[in-house]
Parts: structure tokens; sequence; C-alpha cells
């Protein structure tokens, strides 16, 4: 932990870290806790933001049908990565049929030099829907949702792919990625963006375009992704406040077709820099049977097994001398449950020598002066916080806490540099 100075700018929705070596010294957690230094949100910053609407350019399909499209990336190991993918046409109406998720091929293309393709890896396929038994509320089916493992891959190497099924043909256009350098001390991520609560807004452009712009290695997704539970199943314009504006809805409707929009509005980046999800509390989307988070649990993949958990609301990975682990909030965080349990066991096995730096996310923090929110998760503070400092976690990242709060970034440590923009 010696030799290294970390660099936060900090937007609402956005947070850029950059790893630099230097020669200060900044003290691990292992000798807090430290007195938090705050810096006040500028007020001026809280101002609201217009819907994207489907037919804007950035949210509407432009593939055909077995092309794939929301094209995206995600860790799985040091040596391997997840390449996901959509084909076919989703569908809102009343009575619906799934499509064969075995009618299209999941293959991706790749090697190291452009249009030069020297293995083939496939993987698997998948759909879902989100059903409402109401009278009025229309169903939806996804497109087929593709997820394919690339292995052995080697470090700190540009890799070029094209993914689809090459029976038909319908293949993309080529892509390209680097993986991390191999965990060690001396390699990081050169910057990690961090975002919660994007959404699609005229303001989650702005933040894209500024994220695209500094073109970071890895994106650390911290929950609220789409907002599609913001909608009525038939569409329309989203509110602010969904019981407010639909009192007499029986159930929490959701409009599926943003998350597609938002695949496509975010490929552009995620086709070639990888994105870590963790769940929020717009992903929840309850529908019939009771049954939640199915896009969330459908459309990402994770390194869920590679690290032991088997659940895709938890999972740690690495990259380069950062390990990183994901926390779900809105499933059991007991110190008697399989969270807490994977937790400690993946807590224990921790080589700090090779991985300096352990960082944690979840959606919702802890700590907080907002009334809606206040203590909302002080039951999973009681539970987890103790094994955190226990650790030595270095930093938390959550998001939750948007403009509607006088927001306050806190630290623990006193010679962090943050730099409000």
């Amino acid at each position: 932990m010696t030799d290294c100075k970390l660099w936060i700018p900090l937007t609402t929705f956005l947070i850029i870290t950059m790893l630099v070596v230097t020669e200060a010294r900044i003290p691990t957690t292992l000798e807090g806790p430290f007195k938090p230094v705050t810096q006040r949100l500028d007020p001026s910053l809280r101002r609201g933001s217009d819907d994207l609407p489907m037919n804007d350019p950035r949210l509407k399909k432009n593939v055909t049908s077995n092309f794939p499209e929301q094209i995206a990336l995600a860790i799985s190991s040091p040596t391997s990565m997840w390449v996901s993918w959509i084909t076919g046409d989703a569908k809102v109406g009343s009575n619906l049929t799934e499509l064969d998720p075995s009618s299209v091929a999941s293959e991706v293309w790749y090697g190291k030099k452009s249009g030069k393709y020297t293995r083939i890896a496939k993987g698997v396929s998948t759909v879902y829907s989100q059903l409402y038994p109401f009278e009025g509320l229309l169903n939806y089916t996804s497109g087929i949702i593709h997820h394919v493992r690339l292995k052995g891959l080697k470090p700190k190497t540009k890799y070029y792919f094209k993914c689809g099924d090459s029976s038909i043909p319908a293949m993309s256009e080529e892509h390209v990625f680097e993986t991390f350098p191999v965990p060690s001390p001396k390699s990081y991520p050169s910057r990690i963006a961090v975002i919660g609560d994007l959404g699609l807004t005229k303001n989650s452009t702005t933040t894209i375009d500024h994220l695209i712009q500094n073109d970071p290695s890895m994106i650390l997704m911290v929950g609220d992704l789409t907002y599609a539970n913001q909608y009525r199943t038939t569409g329309g314009k989203g509110a602010a406040c969904f019981s407010c504006a639909f009192p007499d809805a029986p159930i929490r409707e959701t409009y599926q077709p943003r998350w597609d929009g938002w695949g496509r509005f975010m490929e552009k980046l995620t086709s070639r820099v990888p994105m870590m999800v963790i769940e929020g509390n717009h992903e929840i989307e309850p529908q019939v049977a009771g049954i939640t988070f199915k896009s969330y649990l459908t459309r990402f993949a994770v390194p869920s097994v590679e690290s032991g958990s088997k659940s895709n609301f938890y999972y740690s990975f690495d990259a380069g001398g950062v390990h990183f682990i994901m926390l779900g909030a809105y499933v059991d965080y007991n110190s008697t449950g399989a969270q807490y349990a994977w937790l400690k066991e993946d807590l224990q096995h921790i080589d700090r020598t090779v991985t300096p730096w352990l960082v944690a996310a979840w959606h919702p923090p802890w700590y907080n002066s907002y009334s809606s929110h206040y203590q909302e998760f002080e039951c999973m503070r009681q539970e987890m916080e103790a094994i955190l400092y226990q650790y030595g976690v270095d930093i938390v990242f959550s998001g939750h806490m948007t403009l509607e709060s006088a927001l306050q970034l806190q630290t623990t440590y006193q010679s962090l540099e943050v730099h409000v923009i």
C-alpha cells in the first residue's frame, strides 16, 4: 500500500479513479478510523432532466433480426472475459410466445490481430418474460440473450472479436478489448469509471459522453441502471414517483423495452470496456408469482461461479492489483446467511501482497443525511460493517443518493484528494 495515491474526480453519476505511483503514502483503514473529510455537492447541479424517448437514434434498433446488438463485456477472471449480446426482436403485448434460444447460435470469433480470428468460443443463450396478470397491463418477452466466456486470454493483450451465428450468417462488426495486467502490487487498470443511478435521460448522455472522453479501462455500475420501473407497461413518459403518478396501478409496472434501449445506448462503450454491475432497488421489478430481478439476472454475465458465490447478486473479481467485492443489498445479508458466508470466505483468501487494494461496492450507502433514505440499510450495516473493517476494505462505492439530496463525499483517508467537477 506504500507508494500509491488515489485520485478521484467526481460528478453526480460518475467517478473516475486513477491509480498512479507517487512518493506520498496513504494510510490504510487498518490504521483508522479517521475523521471523515467532507465536501458538499454544488447545489447548482441539482436540476431535472428529460427522458430520452424510445425513438431517439441512440435507443433504436439498427440491425436486422438475427444480427447481434447490445454487445457488452464483463470480466470473468484475469485470463477470461464474458461477451454478451442480444438477437431477435423483443415483443410487447397480451398473448406472447417466447423466442426459441436454440434457433440462433452463440459464437465468438477472436484473435490478437484485426480480421484474423484464431479461436472460436461457444456459449449459452436464454430468454425471459415479464408477465403481469392484470387487466390493461401488457406483457414482455425478450430477444435471445447470449453469453459466451472467452478463456485462456493473455494479460494486458488486445483481442479483436466478432460475435453472432456464423451459420446464418449473422456476425457482428469487429470489436476490440484489452485484458487487464496480472494481479500484482505494481500493475493497475489505468482508469476505472464508477457510475450509479444512470437511467436514460439527457443527463445520462452527458455522463456517458464524459466517460467515453476519459477512456476508462473498466466500468463499475453500482445499481439502478435503466429505471424501466418508472413507466407503465404501455410506455409513454416516465414518472419521478411511480406511486404518486399512478396510485391505482395494481403492481409496480415496468416498460421493459427501456432495457433494450439502454443496452443500445451503452453498446458503444460496453462493447470494448468491461462493465461490472450490481443490482439496485430499481432492478427489483416484481411480476407474476412474486418473481423479481428477472431482467437483471438474465441480461448480465458476472463472475459469480468464478468467485464461488454462485449468485449474480454478489461476487468478486480482480483487476490488476485491486480486488473488488460486489455485495447485494436486496438479498439476505444476515451474518447467518449465504452471502455473508461467501463474503467471509472471499475475504479470508485475499492476498494483499498480490492485490493491495480492496474495494467494495453495493447500491445503497450505509451513511447518508437524506431524509428519504436515512438509515434505510442500517440492518445491513450492522451485519456486515465489522467484517469489512476487520479485513481492511480501503474504499466503498455506492449509489442510490441522487440529486434530490445534498450529497456529501466522505472518506476514511485524510490525504485522499477529492475533486468535484
